[in-house]
C-alpha cells in the first residue's frame, strides 16, 4: 500500500485506534500549560472557548485571567452591569462575544439555577454557543463523545485523508475518529497538533506524532486564491487637557462594536498639518493607515472628558486602545 492510499477508509479499524494512541500520548506529554486546562469547570471551559473565537491564545491567556479575577463565577457575571463586562472585554475584539457571554450566564443562573447543561444540543441553546462550542464544552468539561470542527480540525483531517473536506462530510470524519474513551483530550490534542505542529505553512512533519498515518506529509494545495485585504486611511483627534482625555462613545445602534468608547474620528486628514503619529490595524479583510493628530477637543461633537486613570474601566474600541498605549497614555 502506497502512502497516498494509506487512509483511514482503506485501513482496519486498529489505524483509527492507533492514531488515537499517538495522538493523545504526545498530548500528554507536549500540551501547552494553558491556564484554562488547570480544571475541567464549565465556566471557566466556556469563557475560554467563547474567548478563543477568532483570537490567538497568546492574545488571551491575559484576558482571560483578569476577567475572571472580575467575574470568578457565572453568578458574579450574571449580575454584572454590560458596560463592566465589555470593560473587561476590552482589547479581544468582537465585542458581540462579550454580549452573548453575558446573555447566556443570565439565562444559565435564571433557567438552570447556575448549572451548566451537560450535553452539546442542550448548550446549544444558549445565546452565542454555536454547535463547534457546544461540543467543545460538552467533551471537555462533562466527558460527552461528541467532536469539534475548527480551523485547525479540519487542516489535521484534511491533510490526513488526503483530500478536501467540507460540511456534514468533515464532521462526520472528525466523529469517526474520536477517542470516546478521552473524548475532551482527544479534541484538545487535535487542536493543539492544529496549531502548533501541523500548521497552516510549513507543516513540522518531522514533529508530528502521526505522520505515519497521513495521507499528505505536507501542505494539501487547494483551488482558488485567498481573500485579498482592502487597504484604507482613517484619523482620530486625540484631545488631551489637564489629565483628561476627550472620548466619544459609539451609537447603541452601529452596525459594528455599538455603546463601546473611541477617539472622535476625522473626516479627512490631507489637511492636518500636525500628525502625530501613524499606525497600522486590520479588522478582517481591510487593513487600515491609522493618523492621529494632537488637537484640541472637535467643536460639535457629543463628548466627554474622562480622566487617563479612569480610562481604561470604559469598554474601549482596540483601535482606541491601541491609540492610547502608542501615545504612552495609559
Amino acid at each position: 500500500m502506497t502512502l497516498e492510499q494509506h487512509t483511514f477508509e482503506t485501513e482496519e479499524p486498529a489505524a483509527g485506534r492507533r492514531f488515537q494512541q499517538c495522538l493523545l500520548g504526545w498530548y500528554d506529554w507536549h500540551k501547552r500549560d494553558l491556564p484554562w486546562r488547570k480544571d475541567r469547570d464549565p465556566y471557566r471551559v466556556w469563557l475560554s472557548e467563547i474567548m478563543l473565537q477568532q483570537t490567538r491564545v497568546a492574545a488571551v491567556v491575559d484576558h482571560y485571567q483578569n476577567f475572571l479575577r472580575r467575574f470568578p463565577s457565572i453568578e458574579r457575571l450574571a449580575v454584572a452591569r454590560e458596560s463592566s463586562v465589555l470593560a473587561a472585554w476590552s482589547g479581544l475584539g468582537y465585542y458581540r462575544r462579550a454580549r452573548m457571554l453575558h446573555a447566556a450566564a443570565k439565562k444559565i443562573v435564571k433557567e438552570y439555577g447556575g448549572k451548566f447543561p451537560v450535553s452539546a444540543n442542550d448548550l446549544r441553546t444558549l445565546p452565542g454557543i454555536g454547535r463547534y462550542t457546544a461540543a467543545a464544552i460538552a467533551s471537555i468539561a462533562f466527558d460527552e463523545p461528541v467532536a469539534v470542527v475548527d480551523g485547525n480540525v479540519e487542516r489535521v483531517l484534511q491533510r490526513v485523508r488526503g483530500r478536501i473536506l467540507g460540511g456534514e462530510v468533515l464532521w462526520s470524519a472528525a466523529g469517526e475518529l474520536l477517542d470516546r474513551h478521552r473524548p475532551g483530550d482527544f479534541n484538545q490534542a487535535l487542536m493543539e497538533l492544529g496549531a502548533t505542529i501541523c500548521l497552516p505553512r510549513q507543516p513540522q512533519c518531522l514533529l508530528c506524532p502521526v505522520s505515519d498515518l497521513c495521507a499528505t506529509r505536507g501542505e494539501l494545495m487547494r483551488p482558488g486564491k485567498g481573500t485579498r485585504q482592502t487597504k484604507r486611511e482613517i484619523g482620530y483627534t486625540l484631545a488631551c487637557r489637564d489629565g483628561a482625555i476627550f472620548m466619544v462613545k459609539r451609537p447603541k445602534t452601529a452596525t459594528l462594536m455599538p455603546s463601546m468608547w473611541e477617539l472622535p474620528e476625522m473626516a479627512d486628514t490631507n489637511g492636518a498639518s500636525a500628525i502625530s503619529f501613524t499606525l497600522r490595524h486590520s479588522i478582517t479583510v481591510i487593513d487600515y493607515v491609522v493618523r492621529v493628530v494632537r488637537s484640541p477637543a472637535p467643536k460639535g461633537v457629543n463628548g466627554r472628558w474622562v480622566r487617563k486613570d479612569r480610562v481604561t474601566t470604559l469598554p474601549l474600541t482596540g483601535l482606541a486602545r491601541k491609540i492610547l498605549r502608542t501615545a504612552k497614555l495609559i
